[in-house]
């Protein structure tokens, strides 16, 4: 059930960030991400690790901090860049 949640949180996320229009220049199959405390670098990552535990705790994090109005126009992740290439590359 928890999941369940988790994931309808994450189309929710997604959904506002893509009907901004962040995410036209993004390859389809992927979702572009902006990672960081400070300064945001963008990322592009499989939509595939929405469905992923680690990935939903990180997307549950932006939402405490940004709700779903993501100030740099696209889902930002406020986290540091070191995390999220640490645990996005458990996903391989």
């Amino acid at each position: 059930m928890a999941l369940m949640r988790s994931v309808l949180g994450a189309k929710k996320v997604f959904g506002a960030v893509t009907s901004k229009g962040a995410t036209s220049a993004t390859p389809k199959g992927f979702l572009a991400v902006y990672v960081g405390e400070s300064l945001k670098k963008r990322d592009v990552v499989p939509i595939s690790y929405l469905s992923q535990p680690s990935f939903q705790a990180l997307l549950g994090k932006s939402e405490e901090e940004f709700g779903f109005d993501h100030p740099m126009g696209g889902l930002t992740i406020p986290c540091p860049e070191d995390t999220f290439v640490n645990v996005t590359s458990r996903f391989q």
